[in-house]
């Protein structure tokens, strides 16, 4: 086997609570990459303009930062995180169900505001949970939970295109003139752009045609074991009160942590363990106060801070990219038929997938430092050569498929590298998927105004200098790691500092 037996016996200590975390991260990619294909029909289903629906994007991805932010408050104990998952899940799946009886486009923003703050819950805790349980194992574990978001975003395209609309799907007399633009209009939907397509006409009046509520009657039913898994998982765990009063297994859960554990060094370990468990992983609010700051050091911060800037700039790069090759490719220089450049965004998310996959046995043979610096570089490099071959319709495919490779494991790798550093305390998980969630949201409009006033070429110099200032960041990340005080036996116990001691047996624990 390609992972050694420590790692192994971990992983089958920890099998259901991990297998339910990657199923989570599964309803999170689900529900995160179907908006951009179905919003034409959406538009239809609400009978508004282009400018107002796309609005609903802008409510989704917002919500959705919001619950990234909040996610860290439900991390208290397990019991809340659990509970917190199965409520967001089932939320996925009742959006679901829901959307095809949204007929006001208001209602729909608010319902896909509900969807974002579940997604960002769903985004902040799993990846805490999983940290908390592998530690320093976690790399192989956090690549393997960010390929099945990448497989929950390819799966729902597929599922939502044989139910979408060939003709405009509110029939009118200017149906026929505006039909031809549909496939061009859907591909060029720009989440955080509202005022991207203004120009184009399409009828708000008449009878309204389209079959997409049953693509999304599909992915409600699809998404509906992820909150079964969460709650069987409950149940193992005897959170869920109305089987409290069941029957008591003949060891406890700390009692067979016991048994497992060889000598009474590792249950000082944990018993020195317990008490900074409640320090770490804090929400981002909780981050803030005054009261953990002391006795940090400024590479304590330091750390946080450009470990947050490197996803910033890396996700806000996948949110530009992805938003904006298509517009790129149908203009001038490349002038791309609207047919073939539709493939762009799609073959971008295909090697982010996986890039993925290939990264779960890559990141056991390979320290996550290294795989993130081979994706700064390997990003840098590759908008140089678009730059330089910017003519280059064959470039373009190539440099697309190469970027999403080097993105795809960046964010999992810097969170196993930054929670490395800081030894599993602080606030690295919260502050990062934080930071990436700005990135993404901010980058893109940024990159539209750009686009917008300076042309097309500007998107790939927004993207190089993007990728320029991740290399940056990185660096410094890569000083103040070296910078940063190293264990020691006689460190302040308040200390953020002060890393916590790892239980060797990987147990699964409340």
């Amino acid at each position: 086997m390609w992972w050694d037996e420590r790692v192994s016996a971990r992983f089958r200590r920890n099998l259901q609570p991990t297998l339910t975390y990657w199923s989570v991260f599964f309803s999170f990619g689900l529900c995160i990459a179907f908006l951009g294909p179905t919003l034409l029909d959406l538009r239809c289903q609400t009978q508004s303009s282009l400018s107002q629906i796309t609005w609903v994007f802008f409510s989704q991805q917002f919500c959705l930062l919001l619950g990234s932010c909040l996610g860290g408050v439900f991390k208290r104990t397990l019991a809340q995180s659990l509970f917190a998952l199965f409520a967001s899940s089932l939320a996925i799946s009742l959006v679901f169900a829901i959307i095809p009886l949204c007929h006001n486009v208001v209602v729909l923003a608010v319902v896909m505001a509900v969807a974002g703050l579940a997604m960002g819950c769903i985004d902040t805790i799993s990846n805490m949970q999983l940290v908390k349980i592998y530690q320093k194992d976690s790399a192989i574990f956090l690549q393997a939970l960010h390929f099945f978001v990448g497989f929950g975003a390819l799966l729902s395209p597929l599922i939502a295109d044989p139910f979408l609309s060939d003709t405009n799907c509110i029939l009118s007399n200017s149906t026929v003139n505006t039909s031809s633009n549909l496939p061009h209009i859907r591909k060029s939907l720009v989440p955080h752009h509202p005022g991207n397509l203004s120009h184009y006409d399409l009828p708000m009046k008449g009878m309204v045609v389209t079959r997409v509520s049953y693509a999304f009657w599909i992915m409600a039913l699809i998404n509906l074991p992820v909150p079964i898994a969460v709650f069987f998982l409950l149940y193992k765990e005897r959170m869920v009160p109305c089987f409290n009063s069941s029957s008591h297994p003949l060891l406890s859960a700390d009692e067979l942590a016991m048994e497992t554990r060889p000598t009474e060094k590792d249950d000082l370990s944990t018993a020195v363990q317990r008490p900074h468990a409640a320090g770490g992983h804090d929400d981002l609010f909780s981050c803030c106060q005054s009261k953990n700051f002391r006795g940090a050091s400024y590479t304590y911060f330091a750390v946080h801070i450009t470990g947050a800037l490197v996803l910033f700039m890396t996700d806000g790069i996948v949110g530009e990219y992805s938003g904006f090759i298509y517009s790129y490719a149908v203009e001038e220089p490349l002038s791309v038929v609207h047919k073939v450049a539709g493939y762009l965004p799609s073959l971008f998310w295909g090697f982010i997938t996986l890039g993925r996959l290939i990264s779960i046995p890559v990141s056991y043979r390979m320290k996550p430092a290294t795989m993130v610096l081979i994706n700064v570089v390997g990003v840098l490099i590759t908008f140089l050569l678009l730059l330089i071959f910017s003519y280059s319709v064959v470039v373009l495919f190539v440099g697309t498929a190469s970027l999403g490779l080097f993105l795809s494991s960046t964010f999992p790798s810097m969170l196993a590298y930054t929670e490395d550093i800081l030894q599993y305390k602080g606030c690295a998980t919260t502050v990062l998927v934080t930071g990436a969630g700005i990135g993404e949201m901010v980058l893109q409009l940024l990159v539209g105004s750009i686009i917008h006033d300076q042309g097309s070429y500007s998107f790939l110099v927004c993207g190089m200098i993007f990728g320029g200032l991740a290399f940056t960041f990185y660096a410094f990340l890569l000083f103040f790691h070296k910078m940063y005080p190293k264990p020691s036996s006689d460190m302040d116990d308040a200390s953020p500092d002060k890393p916590a001691v790892m239980d060797d047996t990987g147990q699964y624990q409340r």
